[in-house]
């Protein structure tokens, strides 16, 4: 009961938002987790599962350090004892790790079913590979309002960057329908990031055609750091 418990509360290492992305349609109410009554062990259990995964993986090993400091340091002083909720103590581990990290992609999130240990990475099935085409064309990849207001004025919103190949067609729809304004609002406040691809691709219709250095992911060990620029725009031109 103990590790099952547990496996409920999880660390999503994630270092920038373009490592995430979300194909729930932003709006949507989701369902209410149950919460769990947990124990001293639990806890423990939980802690020491996290400072592991964030000394293993973390992209900045000193800063894994300063947190598993300070969570132990939460611990010796007892500030977690009287915690029994499952989503108080996962809220409450957020909070103390981004107040020494700064960074809101890194938090502990609770679920009320266990969560599958993630496997090897495989090639995606043709059923899974349409299924997701169908569930990014019903949020028109990502892409949800695109208007010219009064005095020229483009506007763009969207939700999240999401396959750069299956919505290149959308985004050139989008960029085309706001060609020749004389000014572009890019309403990106309920974006959740997502693909570097899409991002370059959006951002060709942006920059001129000189390339352009946009972002570089790193890894801590065995993959070699990852570098985008902007993408050459093949299918509209816009201001």
């Amino acid at each position: 009961m103990l590790e099952s418990t547990a496996s409920r509360l999880i660390c999503r290492l994630t270092v920038l938002t373009l490592l995430t992305i979300s194909f729930v349609a932003v709006g949507c109410a989701q369902p209410e987790q149950k919460d769990l009554t947990i124990d001293a062990a639990t806890r423990t259990q939980v802690i020491d599962s996290l400072l592991k995964r964030l000394n293993d993986s973390y992209v900045f090993p000193e800063v894994a350090k300063k947190m598993d400091e300070a969570i132990r340091e939460h611990v010796a002083k007892k500030d977690y004892d009287q915690i029994t909720s499952a989503k108080q103590f996962a809220t409450t581990l957020t909070t103390d790790l981004q107040a020494v990290s700064h960074d809101k992609h890194l938090r502990v999130r609770y679920s009320f079913e266990s969560i599958p240990e993630r496997g090897p990475r495989r090639e995606p099935t043709a059923e899974e590979r349409e299924q997701r085409k169908r569930a990014l064309t019903w949020l028109n990849h990502g892409f949800g309002k695109v208007e010219r207001l009064p005095g020229n004025i483009g506007y763009l919103e969207f939700f999240n960057f999401a396959d750069e190949e299956l919505g290149a067609d959308t985004v050139a729809a989008a960029m085309n329908f706001i060609n020749g304004t004389d000014a572009l609002i890019i309403d990106m406040r309920k974006n959740g990031g997502g693909n570097p691809a899409m991002v370059a691709l959006v951002c060709s219709y942006l920059f001129g055609p000189e390339p352009v250095h946009l972002n570089d992911l790193y890894w801590r060990e065995g993959i070699a750091p990852t570098s985008f620029g902007r993408r050459r725009n093949c299918l509209a031109s816009a201001t």
